[in-house]
């Protein structure tokens, strides 16, 4: 069995990159923590642009309701034009025919929209996160 070489130490050598300071503990944990937040704030602003888009859809649904149905006042009475002069069918029950159908159109998509806006909520996953981090950030250790 050969001696143990004197220059070897069984120990390895430690530098000071090795322990930690408490400045760079510091640093890291605001890091993290600036990073926690800001990851929270682009959660808030993605569900919020959802809601948002949501609810555009909804008021330009509306909005198409309302038009359509001013249509159909429009189409109602070009049509009184163009039966007087046909045959067939009572003049009477033609105009209902358009006009009701517009009608169905409109609420149709009245109803769609009312569907979409009744999705609309707060961002949920955001408050929940933004709760939690507060909790964990104000917990007493």
């Amino acid at each position: 069995m050969a001696p143990a070489d004197p220059t070897i130490d069984p120990q390895p050598v430690r530098t000071p990159d090795d322990d930690p300071t408490i400045g760079r503990l510091v640093a890291d944990a605001t890091r993290d923590i600036s990073s926690l937040i800001q990851s929270e704030i682009q959660l808030a602003k993605s569900e919020l642009k959802v809601s948002v888009t949501s609810g555009g859809i909804a008021a330009a649904l509306f909005v198409l309701a309302g038009f359509i149905l001013l249509l159909s006042v429009i189409f109602l009475s070009v049509a009184i034009a163009y039966f007087i002069s046909m045959t067939g069918l009572h003049l009477a029950w033609c105009f209902l025919i358009v006009f009701g159908v517009y009608v169905l159109k409109a609420l149709l998509l009245a109803f769609v929209g009312y569907r979409k806006i009744k999705k609309i909520g707060p961002p949920r996953r955001a408050m929940k996160q933004a709760n939690e981090t507060k909790r964990v950030l104000t917990r007493k250790t």
